[in-house]
């Protein structure tokens, strides 16, 4: 399934807040904080998104432990953010930088990459349009980010330019049908156009 997102406010809310927010925490400000600090935000919407199939049983997680991929020397892992729902955006992007570095320097511990109950995949950054991401299991859904391009659009009316992204949502039909996937997508739309810093 998939959505796109006009990725303007959040932007202009790093170009905004980048000096300060280095300054105070010592990391740069990503696009992926809010992306996967959204995620958990609609994952705490739809239970089933962030739920597995172990045997013949429906397995709810009522926390969120988010597998980010990133792209090594060794090649693609993914290593996970543990309780992302009590982490700030400084932490999360701090939490990035400190898996991307034990990626290269090949000290991520079976520990690091197992037990996630959700995944993001972002093919932008090698300049994929758009993909769909292979689902990292027992996980039930991963989503894909792309990369940011400026497009016209249709506003009010009228024909603008946005940084637009497409984004890709890959899902168990077991579990997930396609009025949640939908769902998931077009509130993380909503959330991710009107970003906030915490």
């Amino acid at each position: 399934t998939f959505n796109e997102v006009d990725m303007s406010s959040i932007m202009v809310l790093r170009k905004k807040s980048q000096v300060s927010f280095q300054k105070k925490y010592g990391v740069k400000l990503g696009i992926m904080s809010f992306f996967i600090k959204a995620c958990v935000d609609v994952l705490k919407e739809i239970p089933e998104i962030n739920s597995e199939i172990f045997e013949d049983k429906v397995i709810y997680k009522n926390y969120f432990d988010i597998g980010v991929a990133i792209g090594s020397e060794k090649g693609l892992v993914v290593p996970i953010i543990r309780n992302v729902e009590k982490l700030s955006n400084a932490e999360v992007e701090k939490s990035i930088i400190d898996l991307s570095n034990k990626a290269n320097s090949n000290k991520l511990a079976m520990s690091d990459l197992s037990g996630g109950t959700f995944s993001i995949s972002n093919g932008g950054i090698y300049g994929s349009m758009m993909s769909t991401p292979i689902i990292n299991p027992p996980q039930s859904a991963i989503l894909g980010m792309h990369s940011i391009i400026d497009r016209p659009i249709a506003l009010n009316n009228k024909v603008v330019i946005k940084p637009m992204m497409y984004t890709a949502l890959s899902y168990d039909h077991r579990l997930i049908d396609g009025k949640q996937a939908v769902t998931f997508l077009v509130r993380l739309k909503e959330i991710l156009e009107n970003p906030k810093l915490d």
